[in-house]
């Protein structure tokens, strides 16, 4: 009904730039990501300087699994507006995504540096951290993330699972008691925790 609407909008005035903004949050919402896309390049057509539209292309580009394409549009959405935040966070995990760490490391710093309370971004680069093996500075990310958000429970499980992989035993059941204080119904969390005090004996 949405999409009806902004289409007899757009029957009466065809440059209607909000417009085509709006129907591709519509069509994201609804999955439809090409759709979404087509009418993110039309606002564009319409003003090159939308920067919401180019950081919303990305984010369906992205969904889509087009990454590279999104990480481009993240970068123009980047040049309009520096200090975008989201626009580097999102690229940090179109970089992980991709497998490269380091860059996914440096756009988070990025977005960090605008907004030092990202707790995602913290938690995120934790998780990058640790794929590249730099396990104590993954454990710092992490503590991070909940010195912001100490209700996290993701990244107390992925703590403890980087701490597992320390060896560091107590620690990591102290990580997992504490996700699975948060949430109980943590599966993962008691089998790891389980595997963590087999280990101990």
């Amino acid at each position: 009904e949405a999409i009806e609407a902004y289409n007899k909008a757009l029957t009466i005035k065809p440059d209607y730039v909000s417009v085509y903004y709006n129907m591709g949050i519509a069509l994201k919402g609804q999955g439809k990501l090409e759709e979404a896309v087509e009418a993110y390049n039309k606002a564009l057509a319409i003003k090159p300087d939308y920067v919401d539209a180019d950081y919303n292309m990305g984010i369906a580009l992205q969904d889509h699994g087009k990454l590279e394409k999104a990480i481009v549009t993240y970068n123009k959405a980047l040049a309009i507006k520096p200090d975008y935040v989201d626009a580097y966070y999102n690229m940090g995990i179109a970089l992980k995504g991709q497998g490269k760490l380091e860059k996914a490391i440096e756009a988070y710093n990025k977005a960090l540096a605008i907004k030092p309370d990202y707790v995602d971004a913290y938690y995120n680069m934790g998780i990058a951290l640790k794929d590249q093996g730099k396990l104590e500075e993954a454990i710092e990310a992490y503590r991070k993330a909940l010195a912001i958000k100490p209700d996290y429970v993701d990244a107390y499980y992925n703590m403890g699972i980087t701490l597992q992989d320390q060896l560091k035993l107590e620690e990591a059941i102290e990580a997992y008691s504490k996700a699975l204080a948060i949430k109980p119904d943590n599966a993962g969390a008691y089998n790891n925790m389980g595997i963590a005090l087999q280990d101990q004996l």
